[in-house]
């Protein structure tokens, strides 16, 4: 398992480098195309860049207390806590980018439609990339390496969904498409962060699934 999880840090590692570095490039980007469904993926990414880096951090806690002869409580349960925070991180981000997208919807603005597209679809690039990076079998998981799984995953489809709304948008020039695929996705991310929660927070508690 000590093997495993060390495998595990590494690799979220890589990712929040990954993944801090398209993060800068598609809020800039998003910006200055004025792209509600490109800046939500680039505050997502955010999101995951901060819960990736608990994921990682929290592998290095780990490691040092399990080194520790003072400490004799599960280690597992850091993990988890890891994964609640992940959680809960990604569920507040995808409020605010809610709330960004209904302010949109009242104060709309023109979108360059083929730089916002194209990041967009470097946002996906590397979300696949990452995931990738984060596979692993199903025996040697833990809350928090699945939560930095599923991070990765959800933000995939937020990619998907902007390249999508920002193409119908400009295919139709109905700029509110592009809006509606930001909301459509936060409401995505919003159930699974509430999955993650619920199953992190059952672990915490030592509560059995299905009870």
């Amino acid at each position: 398992m000590i093997e495993h999880q060390h495998t595990h840090e590494k690799k979220t590692l890589w990712v929040v480098l990954l993944t801090a570095v398209t993060m800068v490039v598609e809020i800039i980007f998003g910006l200055i195309t004025k792209s509600m469904a490109l800046l939500a993926d680039g505050i997502h990414m955010g999101s995951h860049v901060l819960a990736i880096g608990l994921s990682w951090v929290a592998y290095l806690v780990v490691r040092k207390v399990s080194k520790s002869e003072k400490f004799s409580g599960d280690s597992g349960k850091i993990l988890s806590l890891s994964g609640y925070s992940s959680g809960l991180l990604l569920l507040i981000f995808a409020f605010v980018i809610v709330v960004e997208a209904v302010k949109r919807f009242y104060q709309p603005v023109d979108i360059v439609y083929k730089e916002a597209i194209l990041v967009a679809i470097i946002g996906l690039v590397v979300n696949i990339a990452s995931a990738f990076l984060l596979h692993h079998d199903h025996e040697h998981s833990d809350h928090n390496i699945r939560a930095a799984y599923l991070h990765v995953i959800a933000d995939a489809l937020t990619s998907v969904s902007a390249i999508l709304g920002l193409t119908a948008a400009m295919i139709w020039d109905i700029p509110f498409i592009d809006t509606l695929a930001a909301i459509v996705s936060s409401l995505v991310i919003i159930k699974w962060s509430v999955g993650l929660l619920k199953e992190s927070g059952a672990a915490l508690l030592d509560i059995k699934a299905g009870k």
